[in-house]
């Protein structure tokens, strides 16, 4: 079951939510932070996010009825990442907000349907879906703040650095919830 293989990558959601608030941190803590440096950052977060995420689909192709979820999240992450980093001196804050937006969004929607097909195999599953329905409020609210074209670049980038960090928080809530479940599956509390 999708389950049984997602719990052996609980790991990957810990890492992921360290490099997110690493990315969150230097967003923060930096406050001469240029856009191009923010781009290449996010861009650099976003790319190793999505080779994680591929890498797990590729890796239990064989053994999970449903890996698509896994794979098309890695390879939105993969692109949208190769992409900023690529062209970040092309960027402009709106085009770095943008492809922020349109990541989180596509992240939410992967973790909240992941939370949905999980949600008959265990319970305790609040973190990941938590973690999609933060994902898709701050996509939202990011493209609201654009419509504002008076919004200070340095508030967009206390935004993105304070959402990095609660996103980097819950997913390594997620994965911890994630490696409980699967000491239940292996201690036989719960089922396949």
């Amino acid at each position: 079951m999708i389950l049984t293989r997602l719990t052996h990558y609980w790991w990957t959601y810990v890492l992921r939510g360290i490099l997110a608030i690493a990315f969150g941190m230097v967003a923060a803590g930096r406050p001469r932070l240029t856009v191009e440096a923010l781009t290449v950052a996010f861009g650099a977060y976003a790319l190793a996010d999505g080779l994680f995420l591929f890498g797990c689909a590729i890796g239990e192709w064989r053994h999970v009825n449903d890996p698509w979820l896994m794979l098309l999240e890695g390879i939105i992450g993969v692109l949208i990442g190769a992409i900023v980093t690529l062209y970040a001196p092309a960027l402009t804050g709106l085009g770095l907000s943008i492809c922020v937006a349109g990541w989180s969004l596509a992240i939410g929607v992967f973790e909240t349907a992941t939370t949905i097909l999980l949600r008959r195999e265990a319970e305790g599953k609040l973190w990941l879906l938590t973690t999609g329905i933060a994902a898709i409020a701050f996509a939202v609210l990011l493209v609201f703040l654009m419509c504002f074209p008076a919004t200070e670049a340095f508030v967009l980038r206390w935004l993105i650095a304070t959402y990095a960090i609660v996103f980097g928080v819950l997913l390594m809530g997620s994965g911890i919830s994630l490696h409980e479940l699967l000491m239940d599956l292996e201690l036989g509390v719960i089922g396949d």
